[in-house]
């Protein structure tokens, strides 16, 4: 993934979105990330990611599945964008 300052990511924005469009960038602050920006297509993945997890995981627990009962931790919320990342359009 690749790395901006914010003051990069000011003084090259355009540069910064159409970066975007091939994979997310991480932005930071005194060299601690703050933000991540990335295309459309990847946030729309990413949240037709969220809700298939969220159909399937109702859709256990309607079932009585013991297993349903998943915590939504940072390691959930880590392995779904790793999903997401996986299926996401690249350019």
């Amino acid at each position: 993934m690749r790395r901006m300052s914010a003051k990069e990511a000011k003084n090259h924005f355009g540069e910064l979105l159409m970066e975007a469009q091939k994979a997310p960038v991480t932005i930071e602050k005194n060299g601690k990330p703050v933000a991540v920006v990335y295309s459309m297509e990847w946030h729309e993945a990413a949240e037709e990611a969220k809700l298939d997890w969220l159909k399937r995981a109702v859709a256990r627990a309607r079932a009585g599945d013991e297993a349903a009962d998943v915590p939504f931790d940072d390691e959930l919320v880590e392995a779904l964008f790793a999903e997401v990342a996986e299926t996401a359009p690249v350019r």
